[in-house]
């Protein structure tokens, strides 16, 4: 987009997508739909990503890191010179809402995608931009002064000015902690963003996240697109997002006025405060009473945006870019229906603390999705946008998100329910994942009754962190489904007489013997295959119907269920509707190489080192940190696992570990060893 009113005095041609993963996807995607060329720009680990192989032409950032690829605006800008592009879409993340980018996207010559760096520094600073809101009569939380904050102010959220994705953002409940919580915050701000500046504000516990989509374009007009809700969130990050909000909808009269109007009508100020152009959001913080607070401008498409698209019919990255060629709105927005849910997938696991992973996603389909990146015409279905597919590795170096999936219908309980299913009945192996969480916050009664404020897993976290959604009697059967694939696989592979099940036997000998760990229990799996029939200790009226090596089809309790089956190394998953299972087979023999001293912290994931929390030979009590790591755009902690003294300390500040490096021992101090033997002297 231009700064000014002015439309580009040459058409555009091609784009060059300044981003990774989903998103690059689908602005790629979006450009397609105009018949304009696209590009992508791709980092070393990135080589070989969907978003790359997809534009038709892809131009290498040399290096790992998002400092060396992905937020070098030089290296950028000459990729797209390279490419032949004549404009650039920033995405979301990264580069997206940096004021000196625009301005040097603008000076090389090329289109920019988003609002004037004018107006991206106003909004970069959320000091700044509230100060402006005021001004401009839009409601705002009042900033606090952290030498006078008292035990009444408590709690208080301190925040980060610049950025976002919850990084420094810290909620502080006890005045004693306040300064150690600022200095963290603004130690992780600046190695985000460049800039420590924080500051605090009254922090809304049960709080109600509430966005405006605003779209602009360069001859006045300004688009309020209804509203968003993003209370779900975890880390301060958004978990699941939906359009329309509940809560809005019962703070508005049935003729429109109310809490929706004062909203658009506050965003539309808010965009003309400060001559706003291309697609942008405005965040507030409500409470239960309807009134709400604003928080601050995304100067960037949303990685929510979905839900407004299925919701208004609009596409707002083609808008974008027609935006950026100098195309006028019309007058008014079109009118919004249905409702819209939008789950992000994250490689983590919530029952750990949210922990990420990394490795390879070996299977990923979502047999369920009806569209990927695109607007449907049905009234009803599943969107799926993804940045990975089978066989895509997961590295450390960006954000854990998998994709995006969106459930669409006429009404919110349908959509919910068309989301979970699609979920639920997903296949995603390599990785832990949030799935299993999604599906129970989209089923759990709160959620259907619209009681969704930013407190969600604090108040229902026992419903649904590191619940599985596959029980202990499925994963007993899919033991079993499991070990016949197995069978299967072996009789498959056989030299001699191939046709007769392994475990066969004309006469009756002893059962053969497998054995898996799962979620819920340790399974000893003996069964025989003889001319009656499958015979199993662990499931004793199952009969077996089929079996290959990927597809085991039993009857249990009269009723016949199909298990997919996937082996990867040692873990198994089986995949049927009584929910996905995990299972790992135990080896018949322990590598004494595997073997690790009691007491030993292994990193859970490759990252760096940027904080110790002990030294070694200090006492330590269970769950205190002994230091800190960093990777995929999150801080970590890695705590005592028992009362102990450090004993050793196997990396420094600033050290890369790999996963499963042991990082620290904490030794009890009272344990006895049993003196060596000397054979010798025997």
């Amino acid at each position: 987009m231009t700064t000014s009113s002015t439309p580009p005095t040459a058409p555009i041609t091609r784009v060059l997508v300044a981003n990774r993963g989903e998103i690059a996807r689908r602005v790629i995607a979006g450009a397609r739909t105009l018949g304009l060329g696209t590009a992508a720009v791709y980092s070393d680990p990135d080589a070989d990503a969907p978003h790359a192989a997809e534009a038709e032409v892809a131009v290498r950032l040399p290096g790992a890191s998002p400092a060396e690829t992905y937020l070098r605006a030089d290296a950028v800008i000459d990729a797209a010179r390279a490419a032949g592009a004549d404009v650039i879409h920033p995405g979301y993340g990264f580069l997206s809402e940096s004021a000196d980018f625009a301005r040097a996207v603008i000076e090389a010559g090329l289109t920019w995608v988003g609002p004037g760096p004018g107006a991206i520094a106003q909004m970069g600073s959320k000091v700044e931009s509230k100060k402006l809101m005021a001004s401009a009569g839009v409601p705002v939380l009042g900033r606090l002064d952290p030498g006078k904050i008292t035990e009444a102010d408590l709690p208080v959220l301190v925040k980060a000015s610049a950025g976002g994705g919850g990084r420094g953002m810290r909620v502080v409940t006890d005045l004693a902690e306040l300064d150690t919580e600022l200095e963290y915050a603004a130690a992780e701000a600046a190695s985000a963003f460049g800039d420590d500046t924080v500051f605090c504000e009254r922090y809304l516990t049960a709080g109600r996240h509430i966005e405006v989509q605003i779209l602009a374009d360069t001859h006045g007009t300004v688009w309020a697109l209804g509203e968003r809700e993003c209370s779900i969130q975890r880390r301060h990050q958004k978990v699941v997002e939906e359009a329309p909000s509940p809560l809005v909808d019962r703070h508005t009269r049935a003729d429109g006025t109310g809490m929706r109007a004062q909203l658009l009508a506050a965003a539309t100020e808010a965009a003309r405060a400060i001559g706003y152009v291309g697609a942008g959001t405005v965040e507030f913080l409500a409470d239960e009473t309807g009134a709400f607070y604003f928080l601050e401008m995304n100067t960037r498409l949303q990685v929510e945006h979905p839900v407004t698209e299925l919701t208004f019919g609009v596409d707002l990255v083609a808008w974008q870019l027609r935006i950026a060629a100098g195309e006028a709105l019309p007058a008014d927005p079109p009118a919004a229906s249905g409702h819209a849910i939008e789950v992000r997938l994250y490689a983590e696991d919530p029952a750990a603390d949210w922990l990420p992973q990394s490795g390879t996603v070996h299977t990923f389909a979502v047999p369920a999705a009806t569209t990927a990146f695109a607007i449907p015409t049905a009234t009803h279905g599943v969107r799926l946008d993804s940045g990975i597919e089978s066989g895509d590795h997961v590295g450390v170096h960006y954000d854990p998100m998998l994709a995006k999936v969106i459930g669409f219908a006429p009404d919110r309980t349908a959509a919910a329910r068309l989301l979970a299913a699609a979920l639920a009945e997903a296949r995603i192996h390599g990785l832990v994942t949030n799935r299993d969480l999604l599906v129970r916050v989209l089923r759990h009664p709160a959620f259907l009754a619209g009681d969704t404020d930013t407190a969600f897993f604090d108040t229902h976290g026992d419903d649904v962190l590191g619940v599985p959604l596959a029980g202990a009697e499925a994963e007993r059967v899919s033991a079993l489904a499991a070990t016949l694939a197995a069978v299967a696989v072996n009789r498959a592979s056989a030299r001699v007489q191939p046709g007769i099940p392994a475990g066969w036997r004309n006469i009756v000998s002893a059962p053969a013997h497998k054995v898996y760990s799962g979620v819920h229990d340790r399974y000893e799996v003996d069964y025989l295959l003889t001319r009656d029939g499958l015979e199993s200790a662990l499931v004793p009226d199952a009969r077996l119907v089929s079996m290959a090596p990927d597809r085991v089809v039993l009857e249990v309790g009269g009723m016949r269920r199909d298990f997919t089956v996937a082996v990867h190394g040692a873990e198994v998953y089986v995949d049927s509707a009584l929910g996905p299972v995990v299972l790992e087979a135990e080896p018949r023999f322990v590598d004494p190489a595997t073997v690790v001293a009691a007491g030993s912290l292994l990193a859970p994931m490759p990252g760096t080192v940027i904080r110790l929390g002990a030294a070694v030979g200090e006492t330590v009590t269970a769950g205190q940190p002994i230091l800190w790591l960093e990777a995929m755009k999150m801080e970590h902690t890695v705590a005592a696992p028992v009362d102990g003294v450090v004993t050793e300390l196997g990396a420094e500040v600033g050290a890369q570990v790999e996963l499963g490096a042991v990082l620290a021992v904490v030794a009890d101090p009272d344990a006895k060893t049993d003196s060596p033997t000397d054979d010798s002297e025997a």
